[in-house]
């Protein structure tokens, strides 16, 4: 599709046309999960100034690759349907921190919330009770995980990395899509085999906009709308076999408190 194919398929994208309907589902939230300052903000600028702004503008603030900004569990609608969740990042993918994500990617966090991580087991399991208050089971979630190339992958990250990636596909049902950041900053054909060897099925590389470099070009905008549409054609697929959202909730409730009780 061209650019204005994809930004109106994009726009008018609703479960509702799913093969076999929404099935209960309303939303679909694009959860972007990694670590700390690799550009998930950035990216949903991006996305936001592709699909969107005549002129750039900062919807979500970034933070540096050493810090980040991220301490709300932050939505970004891009429209009706299609919203983008920028989760708090971590600094490693460590049991304790790969938990965090674990209940962030599931939505037992509130959305535009602040993000309180607790490494004490009574208090997990209290979060997950006070998130049944008002359970949040209408989303078909797709886990895209965000990676800089500027930021090499230690020998022990690999496997921390590869085990989180399939653990994300086991809870939504699809594997995280792999958008690989500051493609003009390093050696992003050398991540992406490596994201390939850990069973990445969809790897993007793309260079944000900024507020310094929004100068709008046709390959940059495609990379987005790209990406977006990548999200819902993983969506389409799995709306066409037989779901239940609530049943769903309850299955990744009882995964997190097997993975916490083990961690």
């Amino acid at each position: 599709m061209d650019i204005g194919q994809l930004k109106e398929y994009i726009a008018s994208y609703t479960l509702n046309n799913c093969p076999l309907g929404n099935q209960g589902y309303n939303q679909v939230l694009i959860q972007l999960m990694g670590f700390l300052g690799h550009g998930k903000s950035s990216l949903i600028n991006s996305c936001k100034y592709a699909l969107h702004d005549k002129e750039f503008t900062v919807h979500a603030e970034s933070g540096s690759a050493d810090g980040g900004l991220t301490t709300v569990r932050r939505t970004y609608p891009l429209t009706n349907t299609i919203t983008m969740v920028d989760n708090r990042g971590c600094a490693t993918l460590n049991p304790f921190e790969a938990g965090e994500f674990y209940t962030q990617l599931a939505n037992f966090v509130p959305l535009n919330e602040g993000v309180e991580w607790t490494k004490e087991f009574d208090e997990v399991l209290n979060r997950l009770e006070d998130a049944e208050i008002e359970p949040n089971f209408s989303n078909v979630i797709v886990p895209v995980f965000v990676y800089s190339v500027k930021r090499d992958i230690a020998a022990n990250e690999f496997e921390e990395i590869k085990t989180f990636l399939k653990i994300c596909r086991d809870l939504t049902g699809i594997f995280p899509i792999i958008v690989l950041t500051h493609k003009t900053s390093g050696p992003f054909s050398k991540f992406r085999d490596m994201f390939e060897g850990m069973g990445a099925e969809e790897i993007f590389s793309v260079e944000n906009y900024t507020s310094e470099d929004n100068l709008k070009t046709l390959g940059r905008h495609l990379q987005f709308l790209n990406l977006i549409h990548k999200v819902l054609l993983n969506v389409n697929f799995r709306m066409s076999e037989e779901r239940n959202p609530r049943k769903e909730r309850v299955e990744r409730k009882k995964f997190l408190h097997r993975f916490f009780h083990k961690r």
